[in-house]
């Protein structure tokens, strides 16, 4: 029997999800598997509606070779996992006349420890130990999520919070689950043999695609102790966001309220002098955050420096004190010392972090009204870790809607540590770079209108003349409006002006779930949903409920963004651009993605509305606009206003 071509392995995938095949689908399986065989990289911007998934996957199942799938959102994860993977493999198997295994891994926070919930936990509320299924009232809402967890523990499978449906708070989940530093390790658990992380990491050593997410990746390529099983193809789907993502894990933050914690879970594990120094060094840490201001510390100023070196001296003798002491009043004290060590632990790496003080990490205090006051430390940029942990001993494939800003792939491949495509050299990992189009005719289905008459936006002010534009288009599109802010304060003024000027119902973010919301939306014609950054990217409402997409502004960084403004500056002392390279480039991925929400089939028609002027006047405006979908482009409002209204018009002959 011949080994089966891709063509015929494509449409047999494609016809088992019902979907219909797609010549950007099918280039993408092309230059996939070249890449994977050649064993070089790939970046491949694929539109919505190309079928991505397919398109990675049948050549990356064809290979043969085990492949991990890192996607950044849990809605992905799912679709692949209960979706397109066991269809295709149903599918493929005549075909390939064997049958992929697969399965889904992530951070074992994720996964229901049954120590936990069955031996009880210290509780940062009150010092020492107790039930929390004994302690939490039934009646609350805590308690209530703590008896169902229990109850779920006995049916589930997998332990996995995310098939907990209806979930529970973060507090209830906190109650049964463990970090990797917390962790016992299955070999001293007395649960060990039962534990749903241990079982879903043998899962994926036996399997031929493991489907995890961006975070998992990034602490399996930075922390250095292997998560993932080996894998000779690595795909990286939703990959704008995996710069954030990787920072995000690569970032260090110090709390009074985490300090504190820290040291009430040593306290009972460790000799008094230990205890006292922990305690003592936690006192001045606190006094100094009370005084911080927001901002970026270029310098580690003198009174931080000296509680720093205080934190991170006592911690460490805090650690090495940990392992002799016994209290006897303590109950399941390896469980206790080992979150009472993660705890001090983390303080003392960040301490150490910041008090080393590396030139390529960014300080910086944080300031929110709830929590008080943070200290943060982040990489100035993860280029270099990414290009020397991803991108050496397989091949990777990076694929997302949203990669050529500004009619190119070196800005995101900067930005990943991969140099201009087509340059040679030692070290530089080879790759290129494929736009496979969308099934959308772009130009026919949407409008880019750019409210040029506005006044530029300002820092702070209320924006009267946006509001006057924005209220017009609503009603010229008869509802049917998904308001994207640069913040939540613009959102909200937004909202509560628009309430007050017609009768169309407007959704808030904040107002409700976020699932609850985009459903709500969707299900009606006339209603609008307005909020900020999650629905730039999140929301995904075919047909005639978003007829109208408005940015209020151009999402530029806040000037005051320690992390951006740094990694800007830093640029610019390398001779570069770093308005171009950081601010447009960060400006360019959200309004792409932002405006990817208007046409997700193929019978969507509607307008993109920026109310920001300067997408047309500007000198950076037509590489911002180069970023977007090739939508049909005008400046006219009046225009506007008419596409809409017989957007609108046409909708509704049709009952929609």
């Amino acid at each position: 029997m011949t080994k089966p071509s891709l063509p015929e392995l494509l449409h047999a995938a494609v016809t088992a999800v019902g979907g219909a095949e797609r010549p950007g689908q099918a280039a993408m399986a092309e230059a996939v598997a070249a890449a994977v065989d050649d064993q070089s990289h790939l970046l491949v911007q694929a539109g919505t509606g190309t079928g991505k998934s397919l398109g990675y996957l049948v050549p990356a199942l064809a290979h043969g070779e085990r492949v991990v799938v890192a996607t950044a959102t849990l809605a992905l994860q799912r679709q692949l996992v209960e979706r397109d993977l066991p269809r295709t493999v149903d599918a493929l198997h005549p075909l390939l006349r064997r049958r992929p295994q697969f399965a889904m891994l992530k951070g074992r926070s994720n996964y229901l420890c049954l120590h936990r919930l069955h031996e009880g936990v210290p509780q940062d509320e009150e010092e020492g130990l107790f039930d929390p299924f004994e302690a939490a009232a039934p009646s609350s809402k805590l308690g209530q999520d703590l008896i169902r967890l229990r109850d779920w523990s006995d049916e589930t499978e997998t332990g996995d919070r995310d098939d907990l449906t209806p979930g529970v708070s973060d507090r209830a989940w906190a109650q049964v689950s463990v970090s990797s530093r917390e962790c016992l390790s299955a070999s001293k658990c007395g649960y060990g043999a039962e534990c749903f992380a241990e079982a879903a990491r043998e899962r994926a050593k036996l399997a031929d695609v493991v489907v995890t997410n961006h975070a998992l990746l990034a602490i399996d390529a930075i922390e250095g102790a292997p998560v993932l099983p080996q894998h000779e193809v690595l795909i990286i789907d939703e990959a704008h966001e995996l710069v954030s993502r990787v920072t995000g894990v690569a970032t260090g933050e110090l709390t009074p309220g985490q300090v504190n914690r820290a040291v009430r879970r040593a306290a009972k594990l460790v000799n008094e002098k230990a205890a006292d120094a922990l305690q003592t060094a936690s006192e001045g840490f606190e006094r100094v955050m009370e005084l911080a201001l927001p901002g970026r510390l270029e310098e580690i100023p003198e009174d931080l420096n000296y509680a720093l070196l205080a934190l991170r001296d006592a911690a460490r003798t805090v650690i090495s004190a940990l392992g002799a002491t016994r209290d006897k009043s303590v109950q399941d004290e390896d469980a206790v010392r080992k979150q009472a060590l993660a705890s001090v632990e983390s303080i003392h790496g960040v301490a150490e972090r910041i008090t080393h003080g590396s030139e390529y990490d960014v300080v910086w205090y944080e300031r929110h009204d709830r929590f008080g006051a943070s200290l943060r430390v982040a990489p100035l940029s993860v280029s270099g870790l990414l290009r020397e942990k991803l991108f050496t001993e397989r091949s990777v494939v990076l694929t997302s809607a949203t990669l050529k800003l500004g009619g190119d792939f070196n800005g995101v491949g900067a930005s990943l540590g991969l140099a201009p495509e087509g340059v040679e050299g030692e070290d530089l990992p080879q790759w290129k770079g494929l736009d496979v189009g969308s099934p959308f005719d772009y130009p026919r289905q949407g409008i880019l209108y750019v409210a040029r008459h506005l006044a530029t936006p300002g820092r702070e002010g209320s924006r009267t003349d946006m509001l006057d534009e924005l209220s017009e288009l609503v009603e010229a599109a008869g509802g049917r409006t998904l308001g994207l802010f640069s913040s939540m304060r613009a959102a909200q003024a937004a909202a509560e002006e628009l309430r007050g000027r017609m009768d169309k119902p407007i959704l808030l973010q904040g107002e409700e779930t976020l699932g609850e919301l985009i459903k709500n939306f969707a299900a009606d014609p006339e209603t609008c949903l307005f909020g900020t950054l999650s629905l730039w990217q999140g929301v995904d409402v075919p047909g005639a409920s978003c007829q109208l997409v408005v940015m209020d502004r151009i999402p530029f960084p806040r000037p005051d963004d320690p992390l951006m403004s740094a990694r800007q500056k830093a640029v610019e002392e390398g001779g570069g651009n770093g308005f171009m390279a950081v601010a447009a480039t960060h400006a360019a991925l959200l309004m792409a993605q932002g405006a990817g929400r208007l046409v997700r089939a193929t019978g969507d028609k509607g307008v993109v509305a920026v109310l920001d002027p300067r997408l047309a006047n500007a000198r950076y405006g037509s590489y911002l606009r180069a970023s977007l979908p090739d939508f049909w482009y005008t400046t006219d409002r009046n225009q506007a206003r008419r596409s809409l209204a017989a957007i609108d018009a046409a909708a509704k002959a049709e009952g929609r």
